[in-house]
């Protein structure tokens, strides 16, 4: 590091006032105003400012110093800096590590830049002396009093301002070196300092810096002042909300926004802009007045600021227009469903009334059925065949209330509900909002979510419904709610009567292998980066799966099955096989899926006697159980195991009242006393599953009748049906899933109620292929038609269904 100081004979910095030379190196000043008779520490960075230092430190040290227009500007041209400077002596020089140059200048008289000589390696000018204009009159010695006694007070006050200046300035009596000074010296704008070099009058120069000096007092006295009001009351804690409010009071005094008030302003734009009803419009001007009332870091700005948010994001006005064309809405049902033709029926009925009514009301429709049979997927075809957003929500679980109708805002943290939330996300007031698993809400402490649910869903209340989070009415009219349910009987009554129920029941073997060729393997064979056009699923390799691999009324387990398969054969190509066309038969299922997980024998399993085939509904579709019964010596009693609910166990119990009571009809060789002195043991297989319902009541007569007899039940028949003590057998649901269970493992006669024939007309054409229906109204006519002989004494004729073909 080198430091260079002025000689006495080289630079004559006491006496800068000097003759000037024709031209003069022009230093150009970003931000900064050198004044005559002051010293003042520069910083040099540019490599032409260095160089001109350099230049000016090996002559006479001699130079002009201009500031620049606009401080942004690199390198300031000719047409880049003021008229005005002052022309002065480089007094010492530092160089630092980096290196930059530290300079301390003295400046010297002022002067006028004539014209610039040149600009290269660094500007230099032709200048002109520019003295002052002095008229000695006592305003001038009354300003500079003023000036010494303002500048006096603000020293005392301001810390930057060493004491020392009072003392100066006291000891000046020239007013051109003491406004010098004090202009110097204070912290004002670049630009006022230049305004102040550029008076050559020295009077009205003087009157302009004391009008500066009487402002900074003022703003120093409001500082002052508002310290003094807030110290009292303030922490260590308030200290960042006291510096906030003195720089608002500051700001306000100075006319100036702060980031407050442009933030205002942002939400005044965003609600103009919003297009909202009245009602709503009211609610969020006198919520905006609240805000701009209270600071930053009161507890309710966040809350406010978020609710009004919440108001201006949601879609009041905004709607996509419906573009309804059946025959395009028939084809995307058809290109993204196989089959369900009475459902896509039901839902080209909606978009024809829509299509001639666009105002009406739109209905609320459930689609109900087991896992997999494609009812979430429907909704988004029904969007796209309209032409409208989709949102979907899962209530599943959902036991608070403030889940659907939001919290109210007094809570920390409180958010609208789901519906709102939905809205906001669609972008449009008019989605199709599918509120899936409806059936699986739960009731809790905090209130009943079905109960919120019946404004959501109800056409005649929906157009003013108030979100607890809001608080303002919201018009669900447009919007077009689609439910999904597994079950209907969890559902309350009164939120079901809302719906229209759709029901989607299980697929046909048949309609799975379609599924599957139309969707389910092109999808797989993309997901798993497989060549198009080389992988083909053989018809009997789909088949195997279905059988062997899957046990489910929908496809979702077979489209894992299939890409399970596909996730091999990416291996295989991952790890270098050749990319041939590949056929998937039944030995690669078995090679790449293992030994089958489903392998019902009813023949097997219904080779003894005592032992019956039944047929069970469950939330996932139908499903087959084996009703068992045993005997050995006893007192007549009853046991009854398998996890059976009370209905089921009634029913075993009015199964074996009705044979003890018409024991006759079993035969001769069975009298009343084998009864009485046995005792009797009835289990329904899978134990750990619990089971219920009425529908096995003729399974249980069978199996009873069949372990009195000693004749075994037809392996090839299963049955349902609910038994009364007269015999009598009613109807019981879900017939076709528990037909399509029977399809499955291979059953190919079902014996049912005779009241549930009237179900046939919704059973495919497959279905009635493959199984015989035999409709029965009382249990002499199920005996007749179960057992392998021919039926006992006592039974009479049957109503069949005829099969197709």
């Amino acid at each position: 590091m080198t430091i260079e100081i002025a000689r006495p004979g080289d630079a004559d910095a006491d006496a800068p006032e000097r003759s000037l030379p024709p031209g003069l190196p022009v230093l150009p000043l970003k931000e900064t105003v050198i004044f005559p008779d002051t010293l003042a520490p520069l910083a040099i960075g540019q490599e032409r400012s260095i160089k001109l230092i350099n230049d000016v430190l090996g002559g006479e040290r001699l130079l002009a110093m201009v500031p620049s227009r606009d401080p942004e500007i690199e390198q300031p041209g000719p047409d880049d800096l003021y008229e005005y400077g002052v022309a002065g002596t480089v007094a010492r020089m530092m160089k630092v590590p980096d290196g930059t140059l530290r300079i301390l200048v003295q400046g010297g008289q002022r002067v006028r830049i004539a014209d610039f000589v040149a600009t290269e390696p660094y500007l230099v000018a032709r200048i002109e002396d520019a003295p002052d204009v002095i008229e000695p009159s006592p305003e001038l010695d009354a300003i500079a009093r003023n000036l010494q006694v303002t500048f006096t007070q603000i020293i005392e006050q301001v810390p930057y301002l060493p004491e020392e200046l009072t003392v100066a300035v006291a000891n000046l009596q020239d007013p051109v070196e003491l406004g010098w000074m004090i202009a110097g010296a204070l912290r004002i704008p670049a630009e006022e300092k230049q305004e102040l070099l550029e008076e050559l009058g020295v009077a009205k120069r003087l009157r302009r810096l004391l009008e500066i000096l009487t402002r900074e007092s003022e703003l120093i006295s409001l500082g002052t002042r508002i310290q003094s009001q807030i110290q009292s009351e303030m922490d260590q804690a308030q200290r960042e909300y006291f510096l906030r409010q003195q720089l608002k009071a500051i700001q306000e005094e100075l006319g100036e926004t702060d980031e407050q008030a442009a933030e205002t302003n942002e939400l005044r734009e965003r609600i103009e802009a919003a297009e909202l009803p009245e009602e709503v419009r009211k609610a969020a001007d006198r919520e905006l007045q609240r805000f701009e009332r209270l600071p930053p870091q009161a507890a309710e700005h966040g809350v406010i600021r978020t609710y009004l948010e919440w108001i201006v994001d949601l879609p009041w006005s905004q709607s996509t227009p419906d573009h309804i064309d059946l025959k395009k809405a028939r084809r995307q049902l058809d290109k993204d469903h196989y089959d369900i033709d009475r459902v896509k029926d039901r839902i080209l009925e909606f978009l024809a009334v829509r299509k001639l009514k666009p105002d009406a009301r739109s209905s609320i429709l459930c689609f109900s059925g087991p896992p997999g049979v494609g009812k979430t997927s429907l909704g988004h075809s029904i969007a796209d065949a309209m032409g409208r957003k989709f949102e979907r929500i899962s209530v599943g679980g959902v036991r608070d209330e403030s889940e659907i109708r939001g919290h109210r805002r007094t809570y920390v943290g409180a958010l609208p509900g789901v519906i709102v939330r939905s809205l906001r996300d669609a972008g449009a007031n008019n989605p199709v909002l599918m509120i899936d698993e409806i059936d699986k809400m739960g009731v809790g402490f905090q209130g009943d979510p079905a109960s919120a649910l019946l404004e959501v869903l109800d056409p005649e209340q929906n157009s003013t419904f108030r979100d607890h989070y809001m608080d303002l009415p919201l018009d669900l009219s447009n919007v077009f709610f689609i439910c999904t349910a597994n079950q209907l009987d969890p559902i309350p009554g009164p939120l079901l009567d809302r719906m229209e129920v759709i029901e989607l029941a299980g697929y046909t073997v048949e309609e799975k292998l379609e599924i599957a060729k139309r969707y389910l393997v092109p999808r797989q064979i993309d997901r798993n980066g497989l060549p198009e056009g080389k992988i083909q699923f053989a018809d009997e390799a789909l088949k195997t799966i279905v059988d062997g691999y899957t046990r489910e009324a929908g496809v979702r387990n077979l489209e894992r099955q299939i890409g399970s398969v596909c996730r091999k054969l990416a291996r295989g190509y991952a790890e270098g096989a050749a990319r041939r066309r590949r056929v998937i038969r039944s030995r690669q299922v078995r090679e790449m899926l293992g030994r089958p997980r489903f392998m019902d024998d009813p023949k097997r399993r219904t080779g003894e006697p005592g032992v019956a085939t039944g047929l069970a509904w469950t939330p996932v579709g139908g499903d087959v159980l084996y009703v068992e019964a045993t005997a050995y010596p006893g007192e007549g009693k009853l046991t009854i195991t398998g996890q059976l609910g009370d209905v089921m166990k009634e029913s075993a119990q009015a199964a074996l009242s009705y044979l003890k009571a018409h024991v006759w009809q079993l035969g001769g060789e069975v009298d009343e006393g084998w009864f009485r002195a046995h005792d009797v043991h009835v289990h329904v297989p899978a134990g750990a599953v619990p089971k219920d319902g009425p529908s096995a009541g003729i399974t249980i007569t069978t199996a009873l009748a069949s372990l009195v007899t000693g004749v075994p039940v037809r392996s090839d028949t299963a049955m349902t049906g609910e038994i009364t003590l007269a015999g009598h057998v009613l109807p019981i649901g879900g017939l076709k899933e528990k037909a399509l269970a029977a399809q499955r493992v291979g059953v190919t006669r079902v014996i049912a109620p005779k009241l549930n024939e009237p179900d046939l007309e919704d059973f495919p054409p497959s279905l009635l292929g493959d199984v015989e229906f035999i409709f029965v109204d009382s249990i002499d006519r199920v005996l007749g038609e179960a057992f392998e002989q021919p039926k006992p004494r006592g039974t009479r004729s049957v109503t069949r269904t005829p099969v197709p073909g």
